[in-house]
């Protein structure tokens, strides 16, 4: 790695793709920070067209300078789509001078736009990894999150909804079974005695075991034992007895 004159407002660091070009002092706006140079190329020569890197920094339509020599430190200065200095090019002098288009703060890394047909080719199919383009992803990331959780929020509160709702059917199914049972039992209580059928007739008395079939009860054994006499005096109290008639 080349030195660094320890008066240039610059230093070669790590950085997120690498390493990268960083602010050692203020940078204030429109200040000419450094050269971008190297072997200059002729598209008009055939061996020119063959030299291919990611260090090719086109001026016009016939010349492009070749920056991937060691000697060339601009060629550390990281693309940004939102960057602090761009690259001012003098197509007459073929000469490329990276510029400050803001103030730049010490430990900042310096950084400008590559262009369009560089982005397509290079950095688009891996994803630009500058700044702007972070924010842009985490953003994209938190909302994609976000949305996740809130479809994920009303699953739970659709799925909560049904089980309610299931849960009142059934509730309503077992009231309905309860009152049902409930209705049947007080039928069953309600309803009349099955009368006794003694000798083949509804009486509603119940009959006695010693009356063998006759329905009437059966005679005291004092009613057996009174004297004949006063049986029939009871059967006939105004016939005259035979004792008095003699």
């Amino acid at each position: 790695m080349p030195e660094i004159s320890s008066n240039k407002p610059y230093r070669i660091g790590r950085s997120k793709t690498g390493l990268g070009l960083f602010a050692t002092q203020k940078i204030k706006k429109g200040t000419k920070i450094i050269r971008y140079f190297g072997p200059m190329l002729d598209s008009k020569n055939k061996k020119h067209d063959d030299i291919d890197n990611k260090y090719l920094f086109e001026i016009n339509n016939r010349w492009t300078i070749d920056g991937s020599v060691r000697k060339n430190i601009a060629r550390y200065i990281n693309h940004a789509c939102r960057p602090n200095a761009e690259s001012d090019v003098n197509s007459r002098k073929r000469k490329v001078v990276i510029r400050a288009i803001k103030t730049i703060q010490p430990g900042e890394e310096i950084n400008y736009d590559y262009g369009t047909d560089y982005f397509k080719i290079f950095l688009k199919p891996i994803g630009c990894k500058c700044d702007h383009c972070e924010k842009k992803r985490a953003k994209k990331r938190a909302e994609d999150r976000a949305e996740k959780l809130r479809l994920k929020l009303k699953a739970e509160k659709k799925a909560a909804k049904e089980a309610l709702k299931n849960g009142k059917k059934a509730d309503k199914s077992l009231k309905k079974v309860v009152k049902a049972a409930k209705s049947k039992s007080l039928k069953s209580k309600a309803a009349p005695k099955r009368k006794t059928v003694v000798g083949g007739a509804r009486t509603g008395v119940k009959a006695n075991p010693h009356a063998r079939g006759t329905g009437k009860p059966t005679k005291t054994k004092s009613a057996r034992t009174r004297p004949l006499s006063q049986i029939v005096q009871a059967q006939s109290p105004n016939r005259p007895s035979r004792a008095s008639s003699t």
